[in-house]
C-alpha cells in the first residue's frame, strides 16, 4: 500500500520534470530560431545526400540486389563472404590500414610541425611557403608528375639517377613490381596530404591569444615545449580536430592515386584498397548489396578511428 502511494506520489513529480525540460527546449529553440534558419539549407542538403544515402547503404548491405532483380533479403550473408570468402577484399583492407596508419599520422604530424615552423617567419615568407606547400592539394592531378619520376624506362627521374650513380644497370618497373607499388603509393598520398591540415594549422596558429604566452611565462612555463603543450595546442583544438578528420577520411579514401599510379586493379592487388574493392563491385560489377556491406565497413572503420581521434585530442594540455 505504501508503495503504491510513493509511485502515485512520485507520477506528477516526473511529470512535472518532463513538461519543464519540454518547456526549457522550446524555449532555447526558439531564442536560437535565426541560427537554425541559417542552417537549414545546409543541414537539408546534408540530410538529402548523406545521412540517406549512408542509412540506405546500411540496410542495402544485408540484401542480395544486382540492380536488374528485385532487391532479395540474405542476413548476414555479404559481411561472411567479405570476411571469410573474400580473400581480395582482405588484401585490399591489409593496404587501406597500412595507408591509415602510415599517412595519418605521419602526415598529420608533418603538417603542424611545418604549420609550427613557418608561422614564426615574417610574413611574405610565411604567405609564399604557405602557398608551396598547399599547392599540390589543389593542382588537381599533378600527382601525374610521379609516374614521370618513377616511369619504368631510362627515361624515368628515379631510374636515370641511379642508372647514373651506377647502383643499377638495367631500368626497374617500379610500378609494375609489388615490391615498390605500394610504397610509391603511400609517398605520393603523404606529398599530396600536405595540404588542407597545413593551411587550417596555420590558420589556428594565427589566432593564438598572445596575451596567454605572456601569462604562461608567469605561471611558470619554461620553455617552447611547455609552451606547445599547454598553451598552442590547446587553443588550436578546433582546428587540430578539423585536421584529424580530413586527414582520417583522405588516409582511408585512398583510391584515385593508387589507380592512376598502380592501375586497376593493381599487379597482384599490391596496391588494391577498400575503396577501390568498392567501386570494382560497386561500378563494374553492379552488385549493390555486397558493394554497400564493403561501404559499411569503411563507414564503421572511419568512425571508430574519428571517436579514437577525439578522446586523445581532448587528453591535450592535460
Amino acid at each position: 500500500m505504501q508503495a503504491k502511494t510513493s509511485e502515485t506520489a512520485a507520477a506528477p513529480v516526473m511529470h512535472t520534470r518532463q513538461v519543464g525540460w519540454w518547456s526549457q527546449l522550446r524555449r532555447k529553440l526558439y531564442l536560437s530560431r535565426h541560427y537554425y534558419v541559417l542552417m537549414a539549407p545546409f543541414m537539408l542538403i546534408f540530410f538529402m545526400f548523406t545521412v540517406i544515402p549512408v542509412g540506405i547503404s546500411l540496410g542495402l548491405s544485408f540484401f542480395h540486389f544486382n540492380m536488374l532483380e528485385f532487391p532479395r533479403f540474405v542476413g548476414w550473408q555479404n559481411y561472411s563472404r567479405l570476411f571469410l570468402n573474400d580473400d581480395v577484399f582482405l588484401i585490399a583492407l591489409k593496404n587501406t590500414l597500412l595507408f591509415a596508419v602510415i599517412t595519418g599520422p605521419v602526415s598529420y604530424i608533418a603538417c603542424f610541425l611545418f604549420a609550427w615552423i613557418i608561422n614564426e617567419l615574417s610574413p611574405k615568407v610565411r604567405a609564399v611557403m604557405t602557398l608551396v606547400f598547399y599547392a599540390p592539394s589543389i593542382s588537381g592531378n599533378v600527382f601525374f608528375i610521379w609516374l614521370i619520376i618513377f616511369s619504368g624506362d631510362s627515361y624515368g627521374y628515379m631510374n636515370g639517377f641511379l642508372m647514373r650513380l651506377g647502383i643499377v644497370l638495367e631500368p626497374i618497373q617500379w610500378l609494375a613490381n609489388e615490391k615498390y607499388v605500394l610504397g610509391i603509393v603511400i609517398l605520393v598520398q603523404l606529398w599530396l596530404s600536405l595540404g588542407t591540415s597545413f593551411l587550417a594549422f596555420i590558420a589556428g596558429l594565427q589566432t593564438i591569444d598572445r596575451s596567454l604566452v605572456e601569462a604562461g611565462t608567469v605561471d611558470g612555463i619554461k620553455n617552447r615545449w611547455q609552451e606547445l603543450w599547454y598553451i598552442t595546442l590547446p587553443s588550436m583544438r578546433p582546428q587540430l580536430m578539423f585536421g584529424a578528420v580530413m586527414q582520417i577520411t583522405a588516409s582511408f579514401a585512398v583510391a584515385e592515386i593508387s589507380i592512376a599510379l598502380a592501375g586497376f586493379p593493381s599487379v597482384n592487388y599490391a596496391a588494391h584498397t577498400v575503396v577501390t574493392h568498392l567501386m570494382d563491385y560497386g561500378t563494374i560489377r553492379f552488385e549493390m548489396g555486397y558493394a554497400s556491406a564493403i561501404a559499411t565497413v569503411l563507414f564503421a572503420l572511419m568512425l571508430g578511428t574519428n571517436v579514437f581521434t577525439q578522446k586523445m585530442l581532448r587528453k591535450i594540455g592535460e
